[in-house]
């Protein structure tokens, strides 16, 4: 039997996996998967309320501040800080007050202990269960400062550890993914027509061949085909696609959209569980747990790193006793060998490396959402694009004026802006704002739904609207039934979408658009832009498929949208880019990365600081390491001392914490 359970409390994606790993160990259970993102817990067992007791019992253990099935608590957050803030205060007490021995390691020890309880039991536990990571990591890392008597450097590791775990579960309850924010698109309930009369009932209720009414302002809320009425349908949270379209006796309507104007009856052709609006609900939830989540190096090597540090400083110290046959001298020289391997420059260095890289893009007005994803933007191979509102406006201009019968620009401008000043189209609004004009009031006003607007003006009769097969965004004016003028518009580009696709190229990445629109108007933008390839009129299950395969392809995906139908393409990319002023907040939650002012060139601020943070990084492992590895031996053979051995440890994680501030510091270059 399958169950899905909420937890609450994880404050970051590698205890959850950590976590994950133990439950699934637990006799009688099976498949655990916890989903970090949507804080959830899935498992299989034949009798599910023992396994949730279980699964209980050692959350606890591994896990204190995890909750099971229960509701927000934020108690956890305001007992840490103080606790912290306590451990600080006697440490910082150390450096102005002298106190005699017995007082000073009561003191030292009380602040360690306040500073770092959550993380020396968790190392132990997980020992226990044979299970090394970077808790005790950090705990090895105190305990042997506190053999050298470097206190400060003890305290200053656990305070910096504790310190970030805190601000890392605040940013990770701020920014996790708001599924139920998509829950707007899904109408809450459907006019249905029985007989001649309506009835109010819930879109699950409706069975396949209902009559539905939907009247403007209304959401469509099930797949079907219209049966009587015209009216426009903004489908733009749905396709991205930035014009509404006119929908008629006859068209196939898919649910999600919006009807702005008229009344349409439609004959429901699906269940909602089979909806448009449903399918792409069900996909924003699935992606997160088929998402592959980037570690950083340090939680790779956490494991075996401490776990050889102990093994090879047991040998250092049997081995000498062995040839030297002195106890104390094997004591000492495994000593020296676990002081110096002692993980600070690792365990602080790399992280901080992270963070600093993350300040820094958020200094560029760049907000990643952690560490991992910051990594992952160096590894971007392919990033895809939606077109509405992320490499264009959103927002219509006029391109051109063609006028005919001896008329000029002003006079078809004019004209056409006195028909559709009633309009709500996105181009009639375009136009009227274009025209800059009071306009006066047109005569016998008369919408011809699905073609444009017939007026008369100083006793001539006009039309606004489309007769021609022409592009989508073309609007033609006749004065009676003779065509004197044709505007023509376009969603404007952004300049920065030009350079942004010219800067990834230049990196090796591909570029690719993926639009609700029709094809001659992507294939007009792509051109523009100069992107590698564009494909149109796709549904958000359409690029979530794309994208799907092309990691399938083993290539790692970027994917920029800014709209609510962008979420599930967000979700299950490798990285997710929204824009942070006109994105849906929808966009903006399933994202990993927000552009904070729209501009889609900071996707190659991105990578540049993702690339050169990881550089710092690389420097700083390799740097440990080395020094690491000439103290070891020296120190294994009896050349060098502990005074040797503190430096080697100190002296590399200072030079490692001063390289990891040149991320913050590092200007991205401009061009």
């Amino acid at each position: 039997m399958k169950k899905k359970i909420k937890i609450i409390g994880l404050d970051c994606p590698n205890c959850a996996k950590t976590l994950e790993g133990q439950l699934n160990k637990i006799e009688g259970v099976k498949n655990v998967r916890i989903d970090f993102v949507k804080s959830s817990l899935a498992f299989e067992s034949e009798n599910p309320d023992k396994a949730l007791e279980d699964i209980k019992t050692v959350t606890k253990q591994l896990e204190p501040q995890a909750r099971i099935s229960g509701g927000e608590n934020k108690m956890w957050l305001v007992a840490d800080v103080v606790t912290l803030a306590l451990g600080l205060l006697l440490g910082i007490m150390l450096f102005f007050v002298q106190l005699p021995t017995w007082a000073f390691w009561l003191v030292y020890v009380s602040s360690a202990l306040l500073l770092g309880w959550k993380t020396y039991i968790k190392a132990i536990r997980l020992l226990f269960k044979c299970v090394i990571n970077e808790n005790l990591l950090i705990t090895i890392s105190v305990v042997g400062a506190s053999f050298v008597s470097d206190h400060n450097e003890g305290l200053m590791v656990i305070a910096l550890y504790s310190i970030g775990k805190i601000f890392e579960g605040l940013a990770v309850d701020h920014s996790r993914k708001s599924i139920e924010k998509l829950a707007s698109m899904q109408p809450e309930f459907v006019n249905v027509l029985v007989g001649k009369k309506e009835m109010v009932a819930r879109p699950e209720e409706v069975e396949v061949g209902s009559l539905i009414i939907v009247r403007a302002g209304e959401k469509v809320a099930l797949d079907g085909l219209v049966i009587s009425g015209s009216a426009l349908v903004d489908n733009q949270s749905l396709t991205g696609e930035s014009l509404p379209v006119n929908k008629k006796k006859g068209d196939e309507i898919l649910s999600g959209g919006v009807v702005l104007d008229g009344v349409l009856t439609i004959k429901t052709t699906s269940e909602y569980s089979d909806s448009t609006i449903s399918k792409i609900m069900n996909l924003v939830e699935n992606a997160s747990e088929n998402k592959s989540k980037t570690e950083t190096f340090i939680s790779k090597i956490t494991r075996w790193y401490t776990l050889g540090v102990v093994v090879l400083s047991v040998l250092v110290w049997g081995i000498t006793w062995a040839v030297t046959k002195q106890f104390d001298t094997a004591i000492y020289r495994g000593l020296i060998f676990l002081v110096v391997s002692c993980p600070c420059a690792f365990a602080i260095s790399v992280p901080l490396s992270y963070f600093s890289g993350l300040g820094n893009a958020s200094k560029h007005g760049v907000l990643i959402k952690g560490s991992n994803f910051l990594d992952a933007c160096a590894n971007l191979n392919v990033v895809a694009f939606d077109k509405t509102g992320t490499l264009t406006t959103g927002k219509f201009e006029i391109q051109k004026i063609d006028c005919f019968e001896n008329h000029t620009k002003q006079e078809v401008l004019l004209l056409t802006a006195l028909g559709e000043q009633y309009s709500i189209h996105p181009l009639a609004k375009a136009i009227v704002s274009a025209c800059q004009q009071k306009l006066p009031k047109a005569k016998s006003v008369k919408e011809i739904a699905g073609k444009g607007v017939e007026f008369e003006y100083k006793n001539k009769r006009y039309f606004v609207g489309r007769k021609s097969q022409l592009s989508q965004t073309a609007v033609e004016l006749y004065e009676n039934d003779i065509k004197i003028g044709q505007i023509e518009l376009s969603d404007a580009v952004k300049k920065e979408a030009v350079e942004a696709c010219e800067g990834l190229r230049k990196m090796g990445v591909k570029t690719v658009m993926l639009s609700g629109d029709n094809k001659s108007v992507v294939q007009s933008v792509a051109k523009v832009i100069g992107i590698d390839d564009a494909i149109a009129q796709m549904l958000p299950q359409d690029k979530f498929e794309y994208i799907s395969k092309l990691k399938e392809n083993k290539q790692k995906v970027g994917y920029v949208g800014d709209g609510i139908n962008d979420a599930p393409s967000l979700t299950v990319s490798n990285v997710g880019f929204s824009m942070g002023i006109n994105g849906s907040p929808a966009s903006v939650e399933a994202s990993d990365v927000v552009i904070v002012d729209d501009n889609p060139k900071k996707i190659l601020t991105a990578i540049k600081i993702s690339k050169y943070t990881r550089k710092i990084v690389w420097e700083n492992i390799l740097l440990s390491a080395i020094v690491k590895v000439v103290f070891l031996t020296l120190g294994a053979v009896g050349v060098t001392g502990m005074l040797w051995a503190v430096f080697a440890d100190v002296g590399v994680t200072v030079l490692a914490i001063l390289n990891s501030l040149r991320a913050l510091k590092h200007k991205v270059e401009k061009k």
